[in-house]
């Protein structure tokens, strides 16, 4: 199956989580932190799960899947060992026009979630079109390696210097702007995390006449 890749702006957009187990929890964990509504539908609850059901962020249904739970919801995940839920969580989704994500299921999804690496507002997704879970976490314990905690600063310091030459209404062509963050004595700054003095270099680099 060939996968576009994409990412979602989900805040306040309604999203239903089918299940209420570890996976379940993972699903809900990564919508809450891009601060979607959701509602979870499932007899039982992790203890987190719980938590965050009595201090109100998200909805819990307190009982099993029923057809017609996913109208109104923008996504759908289902998190279940019950391979007829799945199938019949996956049927209405397609009925209804709403994507469905079904864990481990690859023939039940019209989407699937990528392994990330976050560092601030950086994201790197790697996914395997569902073929191989194993892999797509390998590559990711990799990534890590290489992305170290300092590529936060380094996206932070980017946005910052373009929101002032935006402001400036200085155009700055794509090519100086990778020379620039590539550069060695920029990244040292980055590395040793002078925020103000990295951020100060590169707006000079970038405001200097060609």
């Amino acid at each position: 199956m060939g996968y576009y890749p994409i990412f979602l702006e989900l805040r306040g957009r309604r999203c239903l989580v089918i299940g209420g187990g570890v996976i379940a929890e993972r699903k809900v964990h990564g919508l809450l932190a891009a601060e979607a509504a959701v509602t979870v539908v499932s007899p039982q609850l992790t203890a987190l799960l719980a938590d965050w059901s009595q201090h109100g962020a998200l909805q819990h249904v307190a009982r099993a899947y029923q057809e017609g739970d996913m109208r109104g919801y923008h996504l759908v995940f289902v998190a279940t060992d019950d391979g007829a839920v799945t199938a019949a969580v996956a049927r209405e989704g397609r009925e209804r026009g709403i994507w469905v994500n079904a864990a481990d299921d690859p023939a039940y999804c019209d989407f699937v979630l990528p392994a990330v690496v976050r560092r601030g507002t950086l994201s790197i997704a790697i996914a395997t079109g569902g073929t191989s879970p194993a892999l797509t976490r390998a590559i990711r314990e990799e990534l890590q390696e290489y992305f170290t905690e300092d590529y936060g600063l380094l996206a932070t310091v980017a946005a910052e210097v373009r929101l002032q030459l935006r402001t400036d209404k200085r155009a700055v062509p794509g090519a100086r702007w990778v020379q620039a963050l590539r550069n060695e004595e920029f990244r040292d700054l980055i590395r040793a995390g002078f925020r103000e003095e990295a951020k100060d270099w590169l707006l000079v680099q970038l405001r200097e006449e060609q």
